[in-house]
């Protein structure tokens, strides 16, 4: 196995870890984040730790930078398109609760309700399509959104990650529309 490199693009500094498998050794580096490209950041902190390209296996990636926008609500104004009947799974899942046996609490959900549409479409969870995607709801949801103000879509189908056949297909639709 070659190197194993750990990276977290943060606001200020880029962290790298690199763990060379073979001989059992691990460097640690730090570079000043880039932020209109952060590649930047990643690739200094590579060459100042003097690691091949080639001899790279894997890079997990971390980015302290998108946490941060989201914990500080700093990001554009979002809407959500999902499964029917599942607009509110991500809202709903398990979560930290003040009372651990109570349904009290305060939770401000990323993407409010009224911007969050359902649209006709389902996947098994063994990725088998049971509905087909209704590209004409895909459509109309994005139109309620966009004249609602809202910025980003975030496309979000029931068991996508097993058959991404829906997501993508309404990906490619909302990207020639709505570009």
């Amino acid at each position: 196995m070659g190197k194993l490199v750990g990276v977290d693009i943060g606001g200020t500094f880029t962290d790298i870890v690199v763990l060379d498998e073979n001989q059992k050794h691990l460097q640690i580096g730090k570079a000043s984040t880039t932020p209109r490209e952060p590649s930047i950041g990643l690739i200094a902190g590579l060459d100042a730790l003097e690691v091949s390209y080639p001899d790279i296996e894997l890079v997990i990636h971390g980015t302290t930078v998108a946490t941060n926008a989201i914990l500080e609500r700093k990001g554009v104004r979002c809407g959500l398109i999902a499964t029917r009947g599942f607009r509110d799974i991500l809202e709903l899942r398990r979560r930290d609760r003040p009372h651990l046996y109570g349904l009290t609490g305060s939770y401000e959900p990323l993407i409010p309700r009224d911007r969050r549409k359902e649209v006709s479409e389902r996947v098994s969870a063994e990725g088998e399509i049971l509905v087909p995607l209704a590209e004409e709801e895909v459509i109309a949801a994005a139109e309620e959104l966009v004249s609602d103000g809202v910025e980003a879509i975030v496309i979000s189908f029931l068991n996508a990650y097993i058959n991404p056949t829906n997501e993508r297909s309404a990906k490619a639709l909302l990207e020639t529309r709505f570009p």
